[in-house]
């Protein structure tokens, strides 16, 4: 049998209570703005005069719709294709291409999606869908023929 001492079974329902009173309650939890405001950054810079929530049309806008295979290279893929990092065959030699091109688009969408080598998976996209991956892989190769 577990004994309490009054005093801190009294502590622990005060604790409780007190912390009771800083729940919130959000009205609709699916609306733009509730689910906005989870995803948001935790700390905010803001400036005196102007609001400080996060802009909702701008986050829902950027989280609207696919990205290109352009798009999607150009903000991943390009830090180690552009230069040659790690190994990476460059944007555009063909003759660092044409052999990985031979075996075949879905083969290098294999190793784009589950990594190959030292390239992670996704080409560090986590965010990007299998469409997107593809399309960025089909936009380097054709750009590599």
């Amino acid at each position: 049998m577990i004994k309490f001492k009054p005093a801190a079974l009294f502590s622990l329902l005060a604790g409780v209570i007190l912390s009771l009173g800083s729940l919130t309650v959000v009205a609709n939890h699916d609306s733009d703005e509730s689910i906005v405001e989870r995803i948001s950054s935790v700390g905010r810079i803001c400036i005196e005069g102007e609001s400080c929530k996060a802009p909702v049309a701008k986050v829902i806008e950027v989280a609207a719709g696919p990205k290109t295979g352009e798009e999607v290279y150009a903000s991943g893929c390009a830090a180690c294709h552009d230069s040659g990092a790690a190994g990476a065959p460059k944007f555009g030699d063909v003759a660092a291409w044409s052999p990985r091109i031979d075996k075949g688009i879905e083969k290098l969408f294999s190793n784009a999606w589950y990594g190959y080598k030292s390239m992670p998976a996704k080409g560090m996209c986590k965010r990007c869908s299998e469409d997107e991956i593809k399309d960025a892989v089909i936009h380097l190769v054709d750009s590599s023929k």
